[in-house]
């Protein structure tokens, strides 16, 4: 059973929204909802407010079916923020050495889904576990140089010792340039010297 709720015209830009609606997404509603109680977020009051509202028309579309729905159960399938309009909500602000600056006042618009499927839930549980196939990134995907194993660097011959060995894995610095110049002034002062 599926269930969708959106809110519109929520005050506050898309933008700030998303990090709210990031924190909640895939998880249990009562989990989401705590989340959603204690975030420090301005965005966060109306999310939690769709979110329950989600939930109570999961809970009327089960009854209309016929079909029992535990909303402890139920889990956010998906959860989107939209940007809203800013047209007429432009103000202006007030600036140094009397000018104004334009200021947009935005609006969003946020969409839940929640479902109580078993299979979905379950093989999101699993694979948080570590039961399902690691996820392979975008790069092992392409292929090529991404994808490969880095190698050790091989030392140069196996005749070295173990000093010299150390001394090579040690990275050389470069002279810098004052101490190049002062190399070459004390080179002229004993040329001249002799």
């Amino acid at each position: 059973m599926e269930a969708r709720a959106s809110a519109k015209f929520l005050r506050g830009s898309a933008q700030k929204a998303r990090l709210v609606v990031d924190m909640i997404r895939g998880k249990n509603v009562n989990q989401a909802l705590a989340i959603l109680r204690y975030s420090n977020k301005r965005a966060a009051l109306g999310i939690e407010k769709c979110v329950k509202s989600a939930i109570a028309n999961a809970n009327e579309a089960a009854e209309k079916a016929n079909v029992s729905v535990d909303p402890d159960d139920l889990w956010l399938k998906a959860a989107y923020v939209d940007r809203g309009p800013t047209k007429n909500r432009s103000r202006m602000r007030p600036a140094p050495q009397g000018r104004a600056y334009r200021e947009r006042r935005h609006f969003c618009h946020v969409t839940v889904l929640v479902s109580s499927d078993r299979e979905e839930a379950q093989a999101k549980t699993d694979a948080k576990r570590g039961d399902a196939k690691p996820a392979v990134s975008k790069s092992a995907k392409r292929g090529g140089a991404a994808a490969a194993p880095r190698m050790k660097r091989a030392g140069k011959s196996e005749t070295n010792t173990s000093s010299e060995t150390a001394a090579d894995d040690q990275p050389k610095k470069k002279p810098s340039k004052a101490s190049s110049k002062l190399g070459g002034a004390l080179r002229r002062k004993k040329k001249t010297d002799e």
